[in-house]
Formats: structure tokens, C-alpha cells, sequence
């Protein structure tokens, strides 16, 4: 919030950009009473960048080896599951998934996605929805098992693992990152800079790395940026209201 802040009030001039998660558009204006900034009205949509999956992860122990043997699973006993934190896309995955999928979760939040991960791999719990992308190598290794991704396509990173959508759950959560620009950014240079965005995520080596993380890069146009920024908050304020969530 403090660096987009900052953009808001920076020359509108195109060289003081926000790249941007969900969080600074889409979590914090449903999680947060005041602001010091409105999205929507303060800063100027560039272009999407690149998407990262979260995942449906469980300790190596769990039986459960697809989501609806988890749902089943869970039914006779609630799961706690870990995320990255509270409001986190990944707390906000999970409190859909208990409110609209029947699975029976218990919310175990960490102070980022590493502890998280540390307690899921040494099996202090037994699931955890996470960023996918840093779990990877320990799924590979066995010890920990991925369920499903919560994008809408499979990853190229790890394309054994399903969609929710291939087990009848229409849902999507992504971490994804944009570029913004001050609110009066001229025409001309927010389109020099959606250029810029476009020609990268085309170029075939940062495709390569990106996809190496995890990612799927790729670009919009400004309208498509903020159509699409206004529909993840739309969808994750209605998540955030209907389970009482507030910042800490």
C-alpha cells in the first residue's frame, strides 16, 4: 500500500510505475476501512504481465490423491489448512472452496508462504494452498502432493497436476503482477510502456524464465487490465465480506 502509494503521487510521466499484485487493487480495498489511495481512480492500468497458479497441496501422508477424495476427506473431519497469511489469495481460495465446494477447512495462517511450507513438508499440517511455483521441487521429491491448480489452465511448470475446473469446481485464484501508472499518465506514454510490456512477454527468453518459475506471462491491453482488475475485486470482496475477513 505504502509503495503504491507512492506511484499515485509520483510525475505523471511514466517513469514511476507500480508493478502490482492482487493485493494493492483487488485485497486491500475490501480489507482495509480507509486507504490512502483509491485503484480504480488513482492509478492508470498499463498491462497484465504474468499469472502464477496457486495450489491445492497435501503432506505426503494424506490418502486424499484428488480434491473430491479431499472434500470426502474432510467431511469427517475438518483439514486445517496453511497459507501465505491472512487475506492472502490463497486464505481467500480456501474460504471459497469451504463456503462453495463443501470442503471442510479450518484456516491456519503464516507469516508468509515459507513457514507455511516448512510446517506442510514436515507434516505439522496436512494441506496448504500456496503459491505453486516454490513447491514445486517438493512435490517432484514426493513429499508433498498437488491436488490441483486454481488457475484456469493447467501449468506449464507442472502439467500432471489438474485444474479445479477438471474436477467440476469453477473457480479461479492467481497471484498475478501488472504494471500501473499514475491516474493523467498520458495516452500516448501509458501505450509506449503497454508496447514495452507486450514485446517483452513475446520475447522467448523471458517466456522461458518465467515459465521456469511458474508463471504464464503474457499482456492486455489498459481496457483489459482494468476490466479484469475490477472483476478480482469484485470476486474477492464478496469472499472477504461473506467470511468476516479484516486486515491485521
Amino acid at each position: 500500500m505504502i509503495g503504491a502509494d507512492t506511484v499515485v503521487r509520483a510525475p505523471k510521466d511514466g517513469y514511476t510505475l507500480l508493478i502490482c499484485s492482487p493485493a494493492e487493487v483487488a485485497l486491500n480495498p475490501a480489507l482495509y476501512a480507509k486507504m490512502t489511495y483509491d485503484p480504480f481512480h488513482d492509478l492508470a492500468p498499463v498491462s497484465l504481465a504474468v499469472i502464477y497458479p496457486n495450489a491445492i497441496v497435501v503432506h505426503a501422508s494424506v490418502p486424499a490423491k484428488t480434491v473430491k477424495e479431499l472434500i470426502a476427506l474432510s467431511k469427517k473431519t475438518p483439514l486445517p489448512f496453511g497459507s501465505s497469511g491472512t487475506g492472502s489469495t490463497q486464505h481467500l481460495a480456501g474460504e471459497w472452496l469451504k463456503r462453495n465446494a463443501g470442503i471442510n477447512f479450518n484456516h491456519v495462517p503464516y507469516k508468509g508462504a515459507a513457514p507455511a511450507t516448512t510446517d506442510l513438508v514436515g507434516g505439522q499440517i496436512p494441506t496448504a494452498i500456496l503459491g505453486l511455483a516454490p513447491i514445486i521441487p517438493h512435490i517432484k521429491a514426493g513429499r508433498i502432493r498437488g491436488l490441483a491448480v486454481t488457475s484456469p489452465h493447467r501449468s506449464a511448470a507442472a502439467p500432471d497436476i489438474p485444474t479445479l475446473h477438471e474436477a467440476g469446481i469453477d473457480f479461479d485464484s492467481t497471484q498475478w503482477f501488472g504494471f500501473l501508472a499514475p491516474a493523467g499518465t498520458p495516452a500516448e506514454v501509458i501505450a509506449k510502456v503497454q508496447a514495452a510490456v507486450k514485446r517483452a512477454a513475446a520475447d522467448a527468453a523471458v517466456k522461458e524464465r518465467l515459465v521456469a518459475l511458474g508463471g504464464d506471462p503474457t499482456s492486455s491491453t489498459p481496457e483489459e487490465f482494468a476490466a479484469f482488475m475490477k472483476a478480482e475485486n469484485a470476486k474477492y470482496a464478496k469472499v472477504i465480506k461473506d467470511a468476516g475477513i479484516k486486515a491485521e
